[in-house]
């Protein structure tokens, strides 16, 4: 089973946004909309406190009155975050996903985040895996692909 290492491990130059908890929201929107990342970690004195997505804007922001510009991440931001280590497997991570309705799990490794695994990332090697499986079993039903 594939593990959120290989993940990371492909992905090693991926940058992880982060802002502080004091920021304005309008601030974070920026650094994702810079990133093209629908997330950013949220941080005080260089730890974790919370994350900040798409969904928390859109659900915690304008629509409750909030302004952008004035409302700072740390009364917005989602504090119980569901965090994941390396040796995770993807298919651990979707039931993850689905259980607890986030599309975001930071992923920790000796107490330090070293990625963040989105729902888009994990869709694409779940498929990818699939596609490898489906290309094996054609191969063994042919008996082609071996000692070639």
């Amino acid at each position: 089973m594939t593990t959120v290492r290989k993940l990371i491990d492909e992905k090693a130059e991926a940058k992880i946004y982060t802002v502080p908890s004091t920021a304005t929201v309008f601030h974070a929107l920026q650094v994702m909309c810079e990133g093209n990342t629908g997330a950013v970690l949220v941080t005080e004195d260089e730890k974790i406190v919370g994350i900040f997505t798409e969904r928390d804007y859109a659900r915690e922001g304008e629509v409750k009155g909030r302004n952008a510009r004035e409302t700072i991440v740390a009364d917005v931001m989602t504090s119980q975050m569901v965090l994941i280590k390396p040796e995770t497997t993807l298919e651990e991570c979707a039931e993850l996903m689905g259980k607890y309705h986030v599309r975001h799990l930071p992923v920790l490794e000796k107490d330090r985040v070293v990625g963040v695994v989105s729902i888009r990332r994990l869709a694409e090697a779940l498929l990818q895996q699939k596609q490898g499986t489906i290309v094996e079993l054609e191969n063994y039903i042919l008996g082609t692909g071996y000692g070639e």
